[in-house]
């Protein structure tokens, strides 16, 4: 991994532009970039076409913030453009998406592996050809029961009460990426992954 050299960095939040879907769950990714941007001190950038990019600068290691204006299920052609126009490679990239098979309120790291069934994930890894990129999964809760529709429950908001709970968890995540930023995966992944 080349994490811990003075590179560029892309942090992907994934979620779904526009007002309609602010403050659901699929929208876990957007949420988790706002935080991030206002811990960093990240300043607008002028925009891709496919996405929204804002940057940073930490210990000489620039900070590309980018929030895809694609549709979820499109998220790859974004992250793939902006990575080649900024030449990030694939090892450089963390990706920020929600996950409905953990509770609200808890995060998991990953260093590659499948989509999980996540179509935003599936969209990139068949963009960059791989899917060799770091991922934090925000749990947001599983359906409440088996026949309720996953894009009807994806596309709700969340509770008074779930909304804490994700705050919370979105709260330490300045913390974590400073680790991963120093290639303390390891380390990062024993003190988040909860």
């Amino acid at each position: 991994m080349l994490f811990g050299q003075k590179e560029r960095y892309m942090i992907v939040g994934l979620g779904n532009p526009g007002k309609k879907y602010e403050n659901t769950r699929h929208n876990a990714g957007f949420m988790a970039l706002d935080v991030l941007e206002e811990a960093f001190s990240a300043s607008s950038v002028k925009s891709k076409k496919t996405a929204d990019i804002k940057k940073a600068t930490k210990r000489g290691q620039e900070l590309f913030f980018v929030r895809p204006l694609t549709f979820m299920n499109l998220s790859g052609n974004a992250v793939a453009e902006v990575g080649s126009f900024y030449k990030i490679p694939k090892e450089h990239i963390i990706v920020i998406a929600d996950d409905v098979s953990m509770d609200v309120g808890r995060l998991r790291l990953r260093d590659k592996g499948s989509d999980g069934g996540h179509n935003g994930l599936k969209d990139i890894i068949r963009a960059l050809g791989g899917n060799e990129f770091i991922r934090i999964k925000i749990g947001v809760g599983q359906k409440p029961h088996p026949d309720y529709d996953l894009a009807d429950w994806v596309l709700g908001r969340f509770s008074k009460e779930d909304e804490k709970k994700l705050q919370e968890t979105l709260s330490p995540l300045p913390d974590c990426l400073s680790l991963l930023l120093q290639g303390e995966f390891s380390k990062a992944q024993n003190q988040f992954n909860r």
